[in-house]
This record gives C-alpha cells, sequence and structure tokens, in this order.
C-alpha cells in the first residue's frame, strides 16, 4: 500500500510541490523505499544527504556532487547565523543560489550545536545563549529565532529547534531535555511562515524507550509532515543505537518521512533502512576522506599505510568516480604525505560515491524484495582483519 502525505492537511506547510510517497517495502523487514518531493527537485529514499555546515560540502564542488548521484545536500543554521548571516543570504537569493546548489537542501535548526558547543552555552526553557566560537560574541538562540533564520535561508525542509544531551544521561535531565523539546517544537511551528518548506519535528529521549514514546506521541499529535530521530550517536553503544531506532522507526507514521540524524558508518546506515528509516545525514564519508580514509566493499584502507605505496590499482575496482577512474592508491597516498589538498578532494568524492552507490543498491534491493539477503554481509562491514582499524571520525 503507497504512503502519501497529502497537502490538505498541511495547508500552511506542505504546498502541492511537497509530497512523499512509499513505493515499494520488503517483506523480509521494515525497509522501504519512496520519493520525497520538493519545489526543488525529487529525491528517491532511502537517500544520504552529505554535510554542508557552512554551505559548501568541505573541498567539493556542486558539479563534483552531482557527478557522484548526489541528490540533497544538508546546511546548518547555527553556522549560517553566525557567518555570513541570513540576512546576507537572503539579499544574495536564498540559500541554494547563495551556494549554487539548485536541488533539495535541508537545514539543520542549530539543535545539535547545542550540545556540541556546550562549553560554550547557558541554556533555559526559553533559549540558548552561546558565547560564539568565533568571537566570543554572545549568540541567543530560540525556537522562534532559528526558525526564523531557516525561513531566510531558504532550505526546502528545515527542522524544529530541539535539545540534544549525551549519553548515558540522569533520567531527570534527559526528561527535562524531552520536554524542552516538546516546548520548541510547538513554538518552532506557530514562527513558521513559509509555505514553500516543509519542518521536520525531532524525537529526543536518548535510549529511554517510555521517553521517545513519550517524545514520538506528542509530536505525531502536531502534525509535522515529517519526523527526525535525533539524539543518537553521542555516546551510547552501536546495539543501543540501532534498538533505540527499532523502538522509534516503528512508532513514526508510515506515510510520512523518517530522517536519521548524523549518522553514520556504512553499517549503521543498512541497519537503520532495515527498521524503516529514509533519510541520514553524517559528516563521516567526507571528514574519513580528508584523514585519507577510503570506504571501500571490504572495508576502510588507511592511505598513510606503507602498504599503499606501490599499488598501481584505484581505490575500488568497482567504482566509477572521478578518482577511481584516474588516479592509483600509490598517487593518493602520496598526496597526503606531501599535504597536497588534491588528496582530501579526491578521496571525499570517492566516499560519497561509495555512499550514494550503498543507497541505491538498497533502493534497488528493496524494489526486487531481497533487501535482507542483501543486507546481510553488511552487518560484518569494517570488521575485515584486512581493513585496519576504523578511521577516526572527528
Amino acid at each position: 500500500m503507497t504512503g502519501h502525505v497529502s497537502s490538505t492537511s498541511q495547508d500552511r506547510l506542505a504546498p502541492p510541490a511537497f509530497s512523499f510517497e512509499v513505493l515499494s517495502r520488503s517483506r523480509q523487514c521494515y525497509a522501504r523505499c519512496g520519493r520525497l518531493t520538493t519545489p526543488h527537485g525529487t529525491v528517491d529514499t532511502p537517500v544520504f544527504m552529505p554535510v554542508g555546515t557552512r554551505a559548501s560540502v568541505k573541498g567539493l564542488t556542486p558539479r563534483q556532487l552531482t557527478d557522484v548521484s548526489v541528490s540533497m545536500v544538508l546546511a546548518n543554521t547555527y553556522h549560517l547565523l553566525l557567518r555570513p548571516g541570513a540576512e546576507v543570504v537572503a539579499e544574495l537569493g536564498g540559500l541554494h543560489r547563495f551556494m549554487g546548489w539548485d536541488a533539495p537542501l535541508l537545514t539543520d535548526s542549530g539543535g545539535f550545536q547545542v550540545f556540541s558547543l556546550s562549553s560554550l552555552r547557558r541554556i533555559d526553557d526559553d533559549q540558548v545563549e552561546f558565547a560564539s566560537h568565533i568571537d566570543g560574541q554572545p549568540v541567543r538562540l530560540s525556537a522562534a529565532k532559528a526558525t526564523q533564520v531557516q525561513n531566510a535561508l531558504g532550505a526546502d525542509i528545515i527542522m524544529a529547534f530541539d535539545e540534544c544531551v549525551s549519553l548515558p544521561c540522569e533520567p531527570q535531565r534527559l526528561r527535562l531535555a524531552v520536554e524542552r523539546t516538546l516546548r520548541w517544537a510547538r513554538q518552532s511551528r506557530q514562527a513558521h511562515r513559509r509555505s514553500d518548506q516543509w519542518m521536520f519535528a525531532i524525537v529526543q529521549g536518548g535510549t529511554d524507550r517510555a521517553l521517545r514514546e513519550f517524545c514520538c506521541d506528542e509530536l505525531i499529535n502536531m502534525d509535522f509532515p515529517g519526523y527526525a530521530i535525533g539524539g543518537l550517536s553521542v555516546g551510547e553503544s552501536p546495539e543501543a543505537m540501532i534498538q533505540t531506532v527499532a523502538f522509534t522507526a516503528c512508532r513514526l507514521p508510515e506515510a510520512r518521512p523518517r530522517y536519521l540524524m548524523g549518522v553514520g558508518s556504512p553499517r549503521d546506515l543498512v541497519r537503520a533502512i532495515e527498521h524503516g528509516i529514509d533519510m541520514f545525514d553524517c559528516v563521516m564519508p567526507t571528514r574519513n576522506g580528508r584523514n585519507a580514509c577510503a570506504f571501500v566493499r571490504e572495508g576502510t584502507l588507511k592511505l598513510r599505510n606503507e602498504q599503499y605505496k606501490r599499488q598501481d590499482g584505484p581505490l575500488d575496482e568497482q567504482c566509477d568516480c572521478y578518482a577511481c577512474r584516474n588516479f592509483s592508491r600509490g598517487y593518493l597516498r602520496h598526496l597526503f604525505l606531501v599535504n597536497e589538498m588534491t588528496g582530501p578532494i579526491l578521496v571525499s568524492l570517492h566516499n560519497l560515491a561509495f555512499y550514494q552507490r550503498l543507497m541505491a543498491q538498497a533502493r534497488q534491493a528493496i524494489r526486487q524484495d531481497r533487501f535482507a539477503d542483501w543486507a546481510r554481509p553488511w552487518r560484518d562491514y569494517g570488521r575485515a582483519p584486512h581493513a585496519g582499524d576504523a578511521c577516526r571520525d572527528h
């Protein structure tokens, strides 16, 4: 049965340019593939979004992203608020024109920075006050302000303001974060003024099932057109993460997009798709690319290692990205050892191609109703002895 988000129940938030349809479901698990339509184009799901924090995916041009089949990019409200400022982006034509990306965009609300910049913040029920990491000047961010900034930036999908906490977390502190997230979701929705943007809510609650269920129920009652699972990959074990994803995803509306924020490794992506997740973002492919770490089907290649010095073959024989078509492992290793910027660019490009191919294969496996069989080998991804330790994600 096909799921569809009709604009009739979302007149203010979802004009006819927006829709989400579930086109195929696996009979072996909860995996599904669909189509997300936005004013700037259509995205096949499951989809992986590269992170363009400051309106740029580090080291890569929009054309290079298109060449490796990237269909949607994420940018960050907090960082763009600081520089160059939302009003500057708006004056220069909005975020799409500003960064030269005429395809779907999503902006996060800045809520994760509340977590990641904890040493620079003060937080209460109304707002967060930061000392800017750039110049130390005070920055105040509330649900209304985060929404106004995202309205000015003009991404296709924007996020409600939320509070993320590190794990493990004391129960009372975790519940307070959930209550703030719900309060800020209501305030974000009330402040939202653009009909050409969809706003998604974010489910918080750590690994506490009762809090996750409570947060889901309250947000569903607010009737957002899409829902994200936040507050994971922040200190919990991989098994606790995937169990929380499974528990939460099945409580979200069938006909709405489900977005797992900030995750992750190829293994994590496949396991989350198995539980019905449609959208992902993570810095891992580009950060690891800048750290001389390449993803291939067998695991990860740490290109600074001596073993690659004289290897003449590509990173991955099965990959047709620009890096693999033209350069050897030995050459790429050389670029890193002599600190040439071309090395991080080429390996980042390859890693994004690897992630996009992984998504395409997942979608095909779902359509052919063989997802569980296809996914099985990925559960051990990165554990092959010859692949070495996982590269740093920092």
